[in-house]
């Protein structure tokens, strides 16, 4: 698996990430092993995890496999916080007592003395940002934590904290921004990507495959009875996409696939994975076959007159300001 440099720093990550967002729900222990082992096995480095992911079951997964299935200095452990675990004051938020609260609990899960990439998961506006800096660059002076980054901005929110995070000398820059992005999901392109750009920061993509649609396992209305769609708590997450401009933009993504022998999610995923600004899609997998039918992407690039094709039917439309004045 090639590898690419994250944001303005320094870190290199393998062009695609591991999410972990099922582990220790729909996804077990010892299936979650072999989905690492076969990762790691293609080249695989970045793993992607968070505090509330199944109420921190799936830091306590990864964390059990680390030493055990893969040496800990193997990969490239990302995390986030601000996300609520719990009722009580400091069981989510971006303050100060918050964040260094949830950074000491994701260290305990995954068993490690420190983080490779923490990344804020979400905004909080009820929180001055220059604490919620403060606290980052904290984290990184302790040594838990060695690169941080962002989740869930918009284009606003993540220049000024890019910028307001540069202001002070000596305090660690935003690398990375972990958004949805697919060709289901364009928006970012607006404002998000061209923000990232400018300050340095990498993409890391999630939901690259559309939540599972642009698979085309949802065609002519089906549901398959093991898929994401017809799971009682992640049906309503799926169904955000089972639209009539989702099935348009399937039928062409498969139209590419059949005439590149390959499938509509390898074509999917390397269309997201070249974007510009895109460092690395995170791709979460039930089983270690949907697993490996997603690393095979790897030796796909698609044809310009197939990008610019999947360019155009998911094109999002551009107003004033985002499209320049002729």
């Amino acid at each position: 698996m090639e590898h690419r440099q994250l944001g303005r720093s320094g870190l290199r990550v393998s062009r695609m990430a591991l999410g972990t967002m099922t582990w220790g729900r729909d996804t077990d222990a010892d299936e979650a092993a072999t989905q690492l082992m076969a990762f790691t096995e293609a080249g695989g480095t970045l793993v992607d995890t968070a505090d509330v992911y199944v109420e921190g079951e799936s830091e306590r997964i990864l964390g059990g496999l680390l030493g055990e299935v893969v040496p800990r200095d193997e990969l490239v452990i990302t995390t986030k916080a601000v996300a609520r675990r719990n009722e009580g004051p400091f069981g989510g938020g971006a303050s100060r007592a918050a964040l260094l609260g949830a950074l000491d609990g994701s260290l305990r899960r995954l068993g490690v003395d420190h983080i490779d990439l923490w990344q804020l998961h979400a905004w909080d506006q009820s929180v001055p940002l220059e604490e919620t800096l403060a606290t980052l660059d904290t984290a990184v002076t302790s040594g838990k934590v060695r690169y941080v980054g962002i989740s869930n901005y918009s284009g606003w929110q993540l220049g000024t904290a890019a910028t307001t995070q540069r202001a002070v000398a000596g305090r660690a820059p935003l690398i990375s921004a972990q958004v949805e992005y697919s060709l289901l999901e364009r928006g970012v392109e607006r404002e998000v990507v061209p923000a990232a750009a400018h300050h340095g920061l990498g993409l890391l993509p999630w939901a690259p495959l559309g939540r599972g649609v642009l698979t085309g396992k949802y065609r002519n209305g089906n549901t398959p009875p093991d898929s994401r769609g017809a799971s009682a708590h992640l049906a309503g997450y799926v169904e955000q996409h089972r639209t009539d401009r989702a099935s348009r933009i399937v039928q062409a993504v498969s139209t590419a696939a059949d005439g590149l022998g390959t499938s509509a999610l390898c074509v999917a995923l390397a269309w997201v994975r070249d974007r510009p600004g895109v460092v690395a899609p995170v791709v979460g997998a039930r089983d270690t076959n949907q697993l490996l039918g997603s690393l095979v992407a790897e030796e796909l690039t698609l044809p310009p007159a197939i990008r610019a094709a999947l360019d155009d039917v998911s094109a999002v439309e551009l107003a004033y300001p985002e499209r320049p004045m002729g």
